[in-house]
């Protein structure tokens, strides 16, 4: 779910590139050069129903701070959606198994550091990747279970009343989850709704799905660091949340923290973490992922 999106033009011009995922799905993807000599590549994997345009100004820092940064649009969403979502096939899953895999396998042929900087989906998707071994250290903001018995008493209620009440309506006028009609996000194909609304009803999400067993082991071979970073006053991710979702993480070297919002300053929320005024968390995220071990980097073709 999502606050108010920046759309913006971009004040520093990028490269716009098609992307194919390894079905041959076209996606929509920018490159943000390092400034100098680059010291790794960085892949944003963004959250659900969040334009990749919303990470620009974190994309900016990074490249300013010597890092190579892609960002993408996944299928089904923003500028990687097709002309019309109505009738559109796709499972959530996509995203991680073929959208992001084959964005991981792009920036994995230079012989460069590879780091990853999630938000909300895009703490979950590590662990699906085919490729996760390629990465060097993954660092996650708001990454959580999605049950809305984790978030605070009033939000759950709203969120309750979302999956089962509002939404549904929408989906059943529009033919897909068209939640930019109530200022949420981008509109998302039905395969999104319905395997997300399935999840978001168990405690610790999929892992809690008799279906989707097999998940388990997925997340259990990943071996990268990983830090999971999430606000206090996050009210879809809050810590207890982030804590039942990265515990499947279990052979990973993990890195859990909390941050609050400063004293006088706006909330953070699920979204404050790309805000413009974050300089703070971004310089926090950027040196963790840059002082972690570096092993011998070659490059990956095929």
């Amino acid at each position: 779910m999502n606050a108010a999106i920046d759309t913006s033009s971009p004040a520093i011009p990028a490269e716009k590139i098609t992307l194919t995922a390894s079905d041959g799905y076209p996606l929509t993807a920018y490159r943000y050069p390092a400034r100098g000599e680059a010291k790794g590549n960085l892949l944003v994997a963004g959250g659900t129903g969040v334009p990749q345009r919303f990470y620009r100004r974190f994309a900016e820092y990074a490249a300013q701070r010597g890092l190579n940064v892609l960002t993408l649009d996944y299928r089904g969403a923003s500028e990687s959606r097709p002309a019309s979502l109505k009738g559109f096939e796709m499972s959530y899953l996509d995203w991680s198994q073929k959208d992001l895999a084959a964005a991981v396998a792009l920036l994995a042929q230079e012989q460069l550091p590879l780091y990853w900087v999630g938000h909300s989906f895009g703490g979950h998707a590590i662990g699906l990747l085919p490729n996760h071994h390629q990465l060097t250290a993954c660092y996650t903001f708001g990454t959580g279970a999605g049950w809305a018995g984790w978030m605070p008493t009033g939000e759950a209620l709203k969120i309750r009343l979302f999956w089962h009440v509002i939404m549904p309506a929408i989906v059943s006028w529009k033919g897909y989850m068209a939640w930019s009609l109530l200022g949420m996000g981008d509109d998302l194909p039905l395969g999104v709704y319905r395997d997300w609304k399935r999840w978001c009803g168990f405690p610790h999400y999929y892992f809690d799905d008799p279906s989707m067993a097999w998940v388990k082991p997925l997340y259990a071979s990943v071996q990268v660091p990983c830090a999971f970073v999430t606000a206090t006053d996050d009210p879809w991710a809050p810590p207890r949340s982030r804590d039942a979702f990265a515990k499947a993480y279990s052979n990973a070297a993990k890195m859990i923290a909390d941050i609050s919002p400063a004293p006088g300053h706006q909330p953070i929320g699920h979204m404050g973490y790309f805000r413009r005024e974050s300089h703070a968390f971004w310089d926090q995220a950027l040196d963790w992922l840059l002082q972690q071990p570096v092993a011998a980097v070659t490059p990956q073709t095929g």
